[in-house]
């Protein structure tokens, strides 16, 4: 068996490939190009392409992938030669430049950047300005004849060498320059004057020292060295290992670092620095998109301290600089063909590019830039189809805000990312991750979010901030992750020590609940009501395409009409699991399916039985209508009876407090519950009387079952509808089982069909394959099955040995940390055991019974890595929730062609 391999996990193995012993491992910007992503990272290869084309890039080199991965291997020692290598591509940048680093006359200072080989915004660490000193700056100031802007530059370095570096609290720094913001009386970075910006670098540095015992350093080489050592090590930040995992990103990669000489945007109002996208990355629409901040470095912008302006803005500021990036925005997208995200800089009039990569975009706008570009002639569906995440899609199918029923907003800001958000607030993503992660709706409050915020983001149903732009890591992030993002609402003043936000007179506490509409930039209070959502024209036309493409049938997991007739609205084929003891929790059936297993005699549990017909058959009628003309395949009762009764525990306490004050009426009830709960509890009830072993044991549930199938399907095809019936028995583990549950079904379909006088109306009997024993047998139970679905949520707990319910919360979290198992397996197939079952199982049925239907019913018929496995074990179908629907039919596509999604 082959293993399918997506983009990530290939560009690991090509990374791998590019770790050969001797190679280099630090390479010009001149001898990099777009092809070597897996050695130069994304930003490396992508600012190597932009020079290779001829436009303006600082000049530098990159410290390779290979390099950190080999340091990784080595508790963080470098590789032979590494420093060697770098010092002399230090030395032919410092030849071509005409200048030396950390000089005091024409002084070079670089910028030091991470690059991992999938794009990963805001992870990892970036130091700029490094080579500056007192010299250093001195030197600028008299080269520039602008000593504000030297000391400007100087205190930006110290800053983020002190806490990228050093490990200093960045809220020390911020906390000393608001200070003396308060102190100069005045309110923005840009207020302050060359001598308060020369004392401020002497109050940095003393943060410095009194945080780490030493003083900055700086001789320059032994700065670079330490930031170089610092981006390797921000591989593996926590912030990095999250979003990782979050993103599903082999950990083996590595970071590059790229050493560029330095431009600058805060030489004043002819400087500026920016983040721009060539099309929307929220809609999709084909607009230029983007902010810029005069007078600043990149971390502004991103980091969202400042409030930047709108890309057209720049017109009127720099218009020869404005004419020229929209040029080059176009010259970009057309050489990627795609939609790109582009840094640059201003340089006293000078435009310079940093960087440039596929732009991060909502679900929303993947699917419209794909449709756009391939109506543009830029690219084929096949090429469109490989762009857009699978997993993304699921962004587009939550509720929105219905504008129309929305009251006056509470305040306002940046419309972010799209999507409505409701939930109460929290003011710190740890307390995010806490209460998001066990199950609470929460929205993440924020002066700002960094990255080290990314787990809280994770965890919240929205983000809202009082600062950042379009472009600040918090849209960034959120648009990456599907979440409605409300960012730079300037009137919210945020109390994070008494766990407040304030706007004018309102004040919301951690108790309060808001609304967040990521669409608009509106902020509501409460919980507004949502609407469902609306598939786009470009969703049906891209998953069209999709669906000329992918072999795999997709159907849906649906227990009621309405979820039915939603999974065909989404593009399902039919139901591929119909579970009929989730209609039997409903409150006015649970108490008749409870007199049903407490009955003492054949005759009182038939009437139960009896009673619970005709609602079982009004189910069915609205499955089988709303999926006329589809197979729907109904599974026959599978969990053990003691779920339907009241837990062990909570009876035996029952009893205990009615002995004490209850009457003796109450009591006798309650003890013969308790006597019932008893005889049915078991040690492990997921092993024990369920399934097919249940229906056996009593064959009169099976009996009632099948009777309200045929009654709902023939009630459904005299009104001209066209049902399409499959019986599905679970937990076989035996042939004979499956054989003696065929008889009772055929014999019960025989007796309904008679008595309607009706002898052309199809069904299939079938099973689910979710037992080892069931795979490896599956050609004895393929002699009386005309279908197998496997069952994987319970293949894959039989198999590994696992519990679902207890090991996602106790060992099996430190085994994926820990690098023992790679994926959790009930989230993506375990193709090397439960795959090879599944494989065996496939082999053996068809060898019995060719033409066999095969599919699969777990959640992993939703998952795209597993679905991929599926395809090429040769699965006829998958079967998943219904809002995983367009998910699958996508991934199934992918499967078809050359790996998954990917950046080109």
């Amino acid at each position: 068996m082959t293993t399918h391999t997506n983009s990530r996990a290939g560009a690991a193995a090509e990374n791998a490939s590019a770790r050969a012993p001797g190679g280099p491992y630090v390479y010009d910007l001149s001898d990099g190009d777009a092809g070597m992503r897996a050695l130069l990272g994304g930003k490396g290869a992508g600012v190597a392409e932009m020079r290779r084309i001829g436009l303006p890039v600082p000049d530098g080199f990159t410290v390779t992938t290979a390099a950190c991965v080999a340091a990784m291997e080595d508790d963080g020692a470098w590789p032979e030669g590494l420093w060697d290598e770098i010092r002399t591509h230090l030395a032919a940048l410092e030849r071509r430049t005409g200048r030396t680093l950390g000089a005091a006359e024409r002084p070079l200072l670089v910028s030091v950047r991470s690059g991992a080989v999938v794009s990963m915004p805001g992870m990892m660490d970036t130091v700029l300005n490094l080579g500056m000193s007192d010299r250093a700056a001195q030197g600028l100031a008299a080269e520039s004849d602008d000593p504000r802007f030297a000391w400007d530059t100087y205190r930006r370095f110290v800053q983020m060498y002190g806490t990228v570096v050093e490990g200093v609290p960045g809220q020390a720094f911020e906390d000393e320059l608001t200070a003396l913001k308060d102190h100069r009386g005045v309110r923005r970075d840009t207020e302050l004057t060359a001598d308060d910006l020369r004392d401020l670098v002497a109050t940095f540095r003393g943060v410095v020292r009194r945080s780490t015992g030493h003083d900055l350093p700086t001789e320059p080489h032994e700065q670079l060295r330490r930031a170089v050592d610092a981006v390797f090590g921000s591989w593996n930040s926590p912030r990095a290992r999250v979003y990782r995992e979050l993103n599903k990103i082999p950990d083996d990669l590595g970071t590059a670092v790229n050493v560029m000489q330095m431009v600058f945007g805060n030489k004043g109002d002819t400087s500026a620095t920016g983040v721009c996208f060539t099309r929307n990355p929220a809609t999709g629409a084909r607009e230029r998109y983007g902010e810029f901040l005069l007078d600043a470095q990149g971390e502004d912008v991103v980091a969202g301290i400042r409030t930047p302006l709108r890309l057209p803005q720049l017109e009127s500021v720099l218009p020869g600089v404005y004419t020229q990036l929209l040029d080059t925005m176009d010259r970009l997208e057309q050489h990627y063909q795609d939609m790109q995200d582009i840094e640059f800089t201003i340089d006293d009039g000078t435009l310079y590019l940093l960087q440039v990569r596929t732009g991060k975009r909502t679900a929303a706008a993947a699917l419209k830039v794909a449709r756009d570009l391939v109506a543009e002639g830029a690219i084929d569906r096949r090429t469109a189809l490989r762009r857009i995440d699978p997993a993304q899609l699921d962004q587009l199918l939550h509720p929105t805000l219905d504008p129309d029923q929305a009251p006056a907003p509470l305040t306002h800001g940046l419309n972010a990312s799209p999507g409505a958000a409701v939930g109460t607030l929290v003011f710190d993503a740890d307390t995010a991750a806490e209460r998001g992660g066990a199950g609470e709706d929460v929205v993440l409050v924020r002066w700002e979010t960094t990255p080290d915020d990314i787990h809280g983001v994770a965890a919240a149903q929205g983000v809202l901030t009082a600062h950042g732009g379009m472009t600040s890591h918090a849209a960034v992030v959120a648009r990456g992750m599907g979440k409605p993002c409300v960012a730079g609402a300037g009137e919210l003043r945020i109390d994070v020590l008494a766990r407040t936000v304030t706007v004018g007179d309102t004040v919301l506490t951690e108790a309060d609940t808001i609304t967040v509409d990521g669409t608009t930039g509106y902020v509501y209070p409460g919980a507004l009501p949502l609407v469902p959502p609306q598939m786009t024209d470009e969703f049906s036309t891209v998953l069209g395409w999709a669906d000329d493409v992918r072999r795999l049938g997709v159907r849906a997991n649906a227990d009621n009409g309405p979820d039915a007739a939603r999974a065909r609205e989404l593009g399902a084929e039919g139901v591929g699991l119909c579970r009929t003891e989730h209609m039997f929790m409903a409150t006015d059936r649970l108490p008749v399916v409870q007199r049903m297993i407490l009955a003492d005699t054949t005759e009182a549990r038939q009437a139960a039985l009896d009673e619970l017909l005709p609602m079982q058959q009004a189910d069915f009628e609205e499955i089988f209508t709303a999926m006329t003309g589809l197979p729907v395949a109904v599974r026959l009762i599978d969990p053990p009876l003691h779920e339907f009764l009241p837990d062990l525990v909570e009876q035996s306490l029952l009893v205990q407090r009615l002995e004490a004050d209850g009457t003796p009426g109450e009591l006798e009830q309650a003890r013969t519950l308790l006597a019932h709960v008893l005889r049915l509890s078991e040690a492990n009830p997921m092993l024990g009387t369920r399934g097919v072993r249940l229906s056996l044991l009593y064959p009169e549930i099976g009996v009632m079952q099948t009777r309200a199938i045929l009654r709902a399907a023939l009630a459904v095809r005299g009104r001209g509808l066209d049902p399409r019936v499959e019986i599905m028995v679970p937990l076989v583990g035996y042939a004979e089982e499956l054989r003696r549950m065929r008889e009772i079904v055929v014999a019960t379909a025989d007796e309904e069909l008679g008595a309607a006088g009706v002898a052309d109306l199809d069904y299939r009997v079938g099973t689910m394959i979710e037992l080892p024993r069931a795979a490896l047998t599956a050609g004895e139970i393929a002699e009386h099955a005309d279908f197998f679905s496997f069952g994987t949520n319970d293949l894959t707990q039989t198999t590994v040995g696992i519990s679902r319910d207890d090991a996602e919360g106790s060992f099996l979290t430190a085994y994926l940390e820990a690098g023992i198992v790679r994926a959790n397996p009930f989230a993506s197939l375990d193709a090397d055991g439960v795959g090879e079952l599944v494989r065996i199982g496939v082999e053996r049925g068809l060898r019995t019974r060719p033409g066999l239907e095969t599919g699969v019913c777990g959640e992993h018929g939703g998952d795209p890595a597993s679905i991929a496995l599926l395809d090429e074990l040769g699965l006829d179908y998958v079967s998943c929730s219904p809002y995983r629907v367009p998910v699958a039919r996508l991934a199934a596509a992918q499967a078809r062609l050359d790996g998954g999604p990917g950046e080109e």
